[in-house]
C-alpha cells in the first residue's frame, strides 16, 4: 500500500460518458451489433396503437452526460484533486498508472451482466479504495432474480416472479397482471407500457421481444396495485439512514397509461422543457407506512450488503404492505432539479445540496478505509 498524501486527496473519478453526435462512444457495448432500437408508444398515444409508435435507442441509457459528470467532478474537487478515469477498455491501466487515494465509482460498465462490477473489481485488484458497494453486491443486484432470491431467503417481501429464456418455458405460475422486464438492465431499459401484461398471450409476446432485443432472459413479476416509493439510503453501519421518501404519483401519466414507471415516463414524457410532476418528496404517507417503507429499505440494504449509498424501489400491495421491486447500489444522480432525479430530490428534501450529497458518499467510503476527507 502506498503512502497516503498528507494534504489533499487524489480522487479518481470513474464514469461512462453518454455519446453524442459530437462525442462518439469510447467503447461499444457487447450488444452493439444489435442496437437496442425499438418502438414505444408515443406521447400522443401512450397505450400504443400499432400505427403510432415512437422510435428510441436505449443502448446508452445507463451512461451519463457531460453536465452530470462535470457536476460530480466539481463536487469532488472540493475534497481534493480529481482525475477523470473514463471506464473504457483502457481503464485498468489508467487506474494503475494514476494510483489515486480513492476512486469515486459512478461507472455503469460496458456490456454483460457483471458490467457494474468491473470498476470495483479492478480497484480491488490494484489495492485502491473506492466508493460504493463491492463487485459481488453490484453483480447480485443487477440480476433482478438473484436479488429477489436473496431477499426471499431472508424473509423480505418481494413480488412473485419467474425467469425464462423463451416463451415456451412459461409456467403461468405468476398471478396476472404482471410486468415483464429484462433480467439485468437498469435505467428502465426494456420497461415500457407494453411491459404491463394482462393476458398470457401478452406475456409470451413481451418475453419474446425482451429476449430477442436484449439477448438475455426475461423476468415476469406480479404487478402490485398499491402505491410506489423510492428510498434513497446513505451511509454505513450505525449512521446509515433513509433520506426523505419519494412517492410516485401515477395520476400524472397520460390518461390511458398503465401505472408503471417505465422508459416513457422517465425519458419521453418527462423532459426539462415539459417536466412530469410525478414525484412527491417527502412522500404523502402516514407515519406508520413511512416507518414500514424505511424499515424494509434498510433491511434490503443490509441484507444485500450495500455500502455508502443505494436507491431502493418499493411497491405496496392492496393492503399497503411494502415489497422490494429492485435495489440499485449504483444510483443515478442528475444535478438539475428539473430532471426529476430521485436520489438528488431526496437529498434536497433532507437539506443536502448536490455537492453535499456527493461529498457525503465520498466521506462514507473514505471512513471505511481510515482516509480523511478534508473539510
Amino acid at each position: 500500500m502506498k503512502e497516503r498524501r498528507a494534504d489533499r486527496l487524489l480522487i479518481g473519478f470513474a464514469f461512462n460518458l453518454k455519446p453524442t453526435d459530437e462525442v462518439p462512444p469510447s467503447q461499444e457495448p457487447e450488444s452493439s451489433a444489435n442496437p437496442h432500437i425499438d418502438f414505444i408508444p408515443s406521447e400522443a398515444n401512450p397505450t400504443g396503437a400499432a400505427d403510432n409508435f415512437a422510435a428510441f435507442d436505449d443502448t446508452y441509457a445507463e451512461w451519463d452526460d457531460e453536465s452530470t459528470i462535470a457536476a460530480i467532478e466539481g463536487a469532488l474537487s472540493q475534497a481534493g484533486a480529481v482525475i477523470r478515469l473514463e471506464a473504457d477498455a483502457e481503464f485498468p491501466l489508467k487506474l494503475r498508472d494514476a494510483r489515486p487515494d480513492i476512486v469515486f465509482n459512478f461507472a455503469e460498465g460496458i456490456g454483460g451482466p457483471s458490467r457494474e462490477s468491473h470498476v470495483p473489481a479492478f480497484c480491488e485488484f490494484w489495492g485502491i479504495p473506492y466508493t460504493g458497494s463491492d463487485p459481488l453486491t453490484l453483480g447480485v443486484c443487477l440480476d433482478k432474480a438473484r436479488t429477489k432470491e436473496t431477499l426471499t431467503h431472508h424473509g423480505i417481501p418481494t413480488p412473485e416472479f419467474q425467469v425464462v429464456e423463451r416463451p415456451e418455458q412459461l409456467s403461468h405460475s405468476v398471478e396476472l397482471p404482471a410486468v415483464v422486464k429484462p433480467l439485468h438492465e437498469g435505467s428502465s431499459k426494456g420497461i415500457s407500457q407494453r411491459s404491463f401484461c394482462t393476458t398470457w398471450a401478452d406475456v409470451e409476446s413481451e418475453v419474446a421481444r425482451v429476449v430477442e432485443r436484449y439477448n438475455e432472459p426475461a423476468i415476469i413479476e406480479r404487478f402490485l396495485g398499491g402505491r410506489e416509493f423510492t428510498a434513497a439510503v446513505i451511509g454505513n453501519d450505525g449512521d446509515g439512514r433513509v433520506l426523505p421518501i419519494v412517492e410516485l404519483d401515477f395520476e400524472t401519466l397520460p390518461a390511458d397509461a398503465h401505472p408503471i414507471y417505465g422508459f416513457e415516463a422517465k425519458w419521453i414524457w418527462d423532459r426539462p422543457e415539459k417536466p412530469l410532476d410525478i414525484f412527491h418528496c417527502p412522500a404523502r404517507c402516514s407515519p406508520k407506512l413511512r416507518h414500514r417503507v424505511e424499515e424494509i429499505a434498510m433491511a434490503a440494504y443490509r441484507t444485500l450488503r450495500c455500502r455508502d449509498w443505494a436507491r431502493i424501489d418499493i411497491r405496496c400491495d392492496g393492503d399497503e404492505r411494502p415489497h422490494i421491486l429492485e435495489v440499485n447500489p449504483l444510483p443515478g444522480v442528475i444535478p438539475d432539479p428539473a430532471a426529476n432525479s430521485c436520489y438528488p430530490k431526496a437529498a434536497r428534501a433532507a437539506g443536502l445540496s448536490f455537492d453535499e450529497l456527493i461529498l457525503t458518499v465520498l466521506r462514507a467510503a473514505a471512513a471505511r478505509y481510515d482516509l480523511r476527507v478534508p473539510d
